[in-house]
């Protein structure tokens, strides 16, 4: 069978993105998965995406890791899959559609795409950081200096330690300074990767949340670009959250299966 794909990237954040809409693709193939992910001997991507009909919404995004793994929210890969869903026509310039962690907002502002997030209502202090779920499971550290360490090694290090071990986290490690910078080491992935939405979420709430920031919009530098976050604040509670930024389709192909 002859497969039709199109490769996206958001701020260096990429995906192999598929119309699924017929169903034909076969989510149990981890392996295929895998493969089709992986950078020296398949397409190479953080993730593969498969777009479905849904009943209720204008699609279903339904995300898999690069380990071949069905996984939770990813931000970036939500804001290329609205793009595509106007590539193909379902959609003009906004749209509801329904990922695994529930409905998600998407609009085109500009030259950029912005997706509503869900809210986020528990925020923990972990060992050195904070946790919390921004539609994905996320730590942030604040740290004096992001350029020279070692996020692999830190990363995996948190991302095996006792309180994530079983479910797994991702780890991102910010910079306090006048420009936000941050690293993320990504579960599933099990790597550094040039950007993450949900993680750059997670680090704009963090930061607001320890008194770092005041703004309830601010820019996040990633190393594949930057990424802006916008959200209301209300006893604790965070609300109405918008990750933007660019995306931009890479190239389309086949594959056979």
């Amino acid at each position: 069978m002859i497969i039709e794909f199109y490769k996206y990237q958001g701020t260096g954040n990429d995906f192999i993105i598929i119309d699924d809409r017929e169903e034909s693709f076969n989510v149990n193939d981890h392996q295929l998965i895998t493969a089709l992910c992986e950078r020296r001997m398949g397409i190479g991507a953080d993730g593969l995406i498969l777009l479905r009909d849904h009943t209720k919404y204008d699609f279903e995004m339904i995300y898999f890791n690069s380990d071949g793994c069905q996984s939770t929210m990813c931000g970036n890969g939500g804001r290329c899959i609205v793009s595509f869903a106007q590539l193909l026509g379902i959609i003009d310039k906004e749209t509801i559609f329904m990922a695994v962690d529930g409905e998600h907002k998407g609009r085109f502002l500009e030259e950029t795409i912005a997706l509503q997030m869900q809210d986020v209502v528990e925020i923990k202090g972990v060992g050195d950081g904070l946790f919390m779920n921004t539609g994905s499971p996320h730590y942030v550290e604040v740290v004096d200096d992001l350029h020279s360490m070692n996020v692999n090694k830190e990363g995996r290090r948190i991302r095996n330690s006792k309180p994530f071990k079983k479910e797994g986290v991702n780890v991102n490690f910010v910079q306090d300074s006048v420009d936000l910078q941050v690293r993320t080491y990504e579960r599933g992935v099990e790597t550094e990767t040039l950007s993450c939405g949900t993680g750059v979420v997670a680090t704009a709430i963090a930061m607001h949340y320890a008194d770092c920031i005041k703004d309830k919009q601010v820019n996040i530098n990633t190393k594949g670009g930057v990424l802006s976050v916008s959200f209301k604040h209300n006893k604790g509670s965070y609300q109405n959250i918008w990750l933007r930024g660019d995306v931009s389709l890479v190239y389309a192909g086949e594959f056979e299966c």
